[in-house]
Protein backbone atom coordinates (compact mmCIF):
# COMPACT_ATOMS: atom_id res chain seq x y z
CA UNK A 1 0.00 0.00 0.00
CA UNK A 2 1.46 3.40 -0.92
CA UNK A 3 1.99 6.19 1.55
CA UNK A 4 -1.06 8.23 2.26
CA UNK A 5 -1.41 11.81 3.37
CA UNK A 6 -1.86 10.50 6.91
CA UNK A 7 1.45 8.58 6.87
CA UNK A 8 3.57 10.84 4.61
CA UNK A 9 5.56 12.27 7.53
CA UNK A 10 6.25 8.91 9.24
CA UNK A 11 9.89 7.77 9.59
CA UNK A 12 11.43 4.63 11.02
CA UNK A 13 13.36 6.23 13.87
CA UNK A 14 15.04 3.64 16.08
CA UNK A 15 15.39 0.09 17.33
CA UNK A 16 15.97 -0.66 21.01
CA UNK A 17 17.99 -3.54 22.44
CA UNK A 18 18.78 -4.20 26.10
CA UNK A 19 22.43 -4.45 27.12
CA UNK A 20 24.10 -5.90 30.20
CA UNK A 21 27.22 -3.72 30.33
CA UNK A 22 26.86 -0.29 28.72
CA UNK A 23 30.62 0.33 28.68
CA UNK A 24 31.26 -2.83 26.64
CA UNK A 25 28.35 -2.11 24.31
CA UNK A 26 29.25 1.54 23.80
CA UNK A 27 32.84 0.55 23.02
CA UNK A 28 31.62 -2.02 20.46
CA UNK A 29 29.17 0.29 18.70
CA UNK A 30 31.43 3.36 18.71
CA UNK A 31 34.94 1.93 18.31
CA UNK A 32 34.18 -1.20 16.28
CA UNK A 33 31.18 -0.05 14.22
CA UNK A 34 31.98 3.68 14.14
CA UNK A 35 28.68 4.99 15.49
CA UNK A 36 28.57 8.01 17.74
CA UNK A 37 26.61 8.59 20.90
CA UNK A 38 23.87 11.04 19.95
CA UNK A 39 22.31 11.35 23.38
CA UNK A 40 22.10 9.72 26.78
CA UNK A 41 19.04 9.80 29.03
CA UNK A 42 19.55 8.69 32.63
CA UNK A 43 16.73 7.61 34.90
CA UNK A 44 16.76 6.16 38.42
CA UNK A 45 16.85 2.50 37.35
CA UNK A 46 17.83 2.54 33.67
CA UNK A 47 19.78 4.58 31.12
CA UNK A 48 19.07 5.00 27.41
CA UNK A 49 21.90 5.50 24.92
CA UNK A 50 21.03 6.61 21.38
CA UNK A 51 23.64 5.95 18.70
CA UNK A 52 23.87 6.60 14.98
CA UNK A 53 26.19 7.48 12.17
CA UNK A 54 27.27 11.08 11.54
CA UNK A 55 26.77 11.83 7.88
CA UNK A 56 27.13 15.59 8.34
CA UNK A 57 30.94 15.42 7.99
CA UNK A 58 31.19 16.87 11.49
CA UNK A 59 29.16 19.96 10.58
CA UNK A 60 26.31 19.29 13.02
CA UNK A 61 26.98 20.21 16.62
CA UNK A 62 26.24 17.86 19.50
CA UNK A 63 23.26 20.06 20.43
CA UNK A 64 21.83 19.88 16.91
CA UNK A 65 22.26 16.10 16.80
CA UNK A 66 20.53 15.71 20.14
CA UNK A 67 17.70 18.04 19.14
CA UNK A 68 17.18 16.17 15.85
CA UNK A 69 17.45 12.63 17.26
CA UNK A 70 13.76 11.86 16.80
CA UNK A 71 13.73 13.38 13.32
CA UNK A 72 16.26 11.00 11.79
CA UNK A 73 16.26 7.38 10.73
CA UNK A 74 18.50 4.47 11.63
CA UNK A 75 19.10 5.17 15.32
CA UNK A 76 20.05 2.39 17.71
CA UNK A 77 18.85 2.67 21.31
CA UNK A 78 20.76 0.70 23.93
CA UNK A 79 18.82 0.29 27.16
CA UNK A 80 20.81 -0.52 30.28
CA UNK A 81 18.87 -1.67 33.34
CA UNK A 82 21.10 -0.61 36.21
CA UNK A 83 22.84 -3.39 38.12
CA UNK A 84 22.97 -6.02 35.38
CA UNK A 85 26.66 -5.35 34.74
CA UNK A 86 27.55 -6.34 38.32
CA UNK A 87 25.12 -9.25 38.80
CA UNK A 88 27.01 -12.58 38.56
CA UNK A 89 23.66 -14.42 38.30
CA UNK A 90 22.41 -12.32 35.39
CA UNK A 91 21.73 -14.68 32.49
CA UNK A 92 21.85 -12.07 29.74
CA UNK A 93 19.26 -11.13 27.18
CA UNK A 94 17.71 -13.35 24.56
CA UNK A 95 19.05 -12.39 21.12
CA UNK A 96 16.03 -13.93 19.39
CA UNK A 97 18.15 -16.33 17.34
CA UNK A 98 17.56 -19.45 19.42
CA UNK A 99 14.27 -20.97 20.51
CA UNK A 100 11.91 -19.32 20.95
CA UNK A 101 12.96 -17.28 17.92
CA UNK A 102 11.97 -13.66 17.66
CA UNK A 103 14.15 -10.63 17.03
CA UNK A 104 16.88 -11.54 14.53
CA UNK A 105 19.47 -8.83 13.94
CA UNK A 106 20.34 -5.28 13.04
CA UNK A 107 22.35 -4.53 9.90
CA UNK A 108 25.00 -2.07 8.81
CA UNK A 109 25.96 -1.34 5.21
CA UNK A 110 29.63 -1.02 4.31
CA UNK A 111 31.45 -0.26 1.07
CA UNK A 112 33.59 -3.42 1.24
CA UNK A 113 32.39 -6.37 3.34
CA UNK A 114 35.68 -8.28 3.05
CA UNK A 115 37.74 -5.28 4.14
CA UNK A 116 35.37 -4.53 7.04
CA UNK A 117 35.55 -8.16 8.16
CA UNK A 118 39.36 -8.13 8.03
CA UNK A 119 39.26 -5.14 10.37
CA UNK A 120 36.71 -6.85 12.66
CA UNK A 121 38.99 -9.90 12.84
CA UNK A 122 41.99 -7.74 13.76
CA UNK A 123 39.88 -6.15 16.53
CA UNK A 124 38.91 -9.57 17.93
CA UNK A 125 35.21 -9.37 17.01
CA UNK A 126 33.30 -12.66 17.25
CA UNK A 127 31.79 -13.83 13.98
CA UNK A 128 28.58 -15.79 13.58
CA UNK A 129 29.16 -16.01 9.82
CA UNK A 130 32.09 -14.88 7.70
CA UNK A 131 31.61 -13.93 4.05
CA UNK A 132 33.25 -17.21 2.99
CA UNK A 133 30.70 -19.29 4.98
CA UNK A 134 27.39 -20.60 3.71
CA UNK A 135 25.46 -19.75 0.57
CA UNK A 136 25.38 -15.97 0.87
CA UNK A 137 29.03 -15.05 0.20
CA UNK A 138 28.55 -11.29 0.18
CA UNK A 139 27.39 -10.81 3.79
CA UNK A 140 28.67 -11.50 7.29
CA UNK A 141 27.26 -11.63 10.79
CA UNK A 142 29.21 -10.46 13.84
CA UNK A 143 28.16 -10.58 17.48
CA UNK A 144 27.96 -7.65 19.85
CA UNK A 145 28.90 -8.05 23.57
CA UNK A 146 25.39 -9.32 24.41
CA UNK A 147 25.30 -11.82 21.55
CA UNK A 148 23.04 -9.77 19.29
CA UNK A 149 23.70 -10.45 15.62
CA UNK A 150 24.88 -7.56 13.46
CA UNK A 151 24.62 -8.26 9.75
CA UNK A 152 27.28 -6.65 7.57
CA UNK A 153 25.99 -6.03 4.05
CA UNK A 154 27.47 -4.29 1.02
CA UNK A 155 26.25 -0.77 0.34
CA UNK A 156 25.39 -2.00 -3.15
CA UNK A 157 24.44 -5.62 -3.87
Amino acid sequence: MPRTAETASFKFNHTMIRVKDPNASLKFYTEILGMELISKNEFSDFTLYFLGYDHSNGEESVDVKQANRTNREGVLELTHNHGTENDPNFQGYHSGNSEPRGFGHIAIAVDDVEKACERFEQLGVTFKKKPSDGKMRNIAFILDPDGYWVEVVPTRF
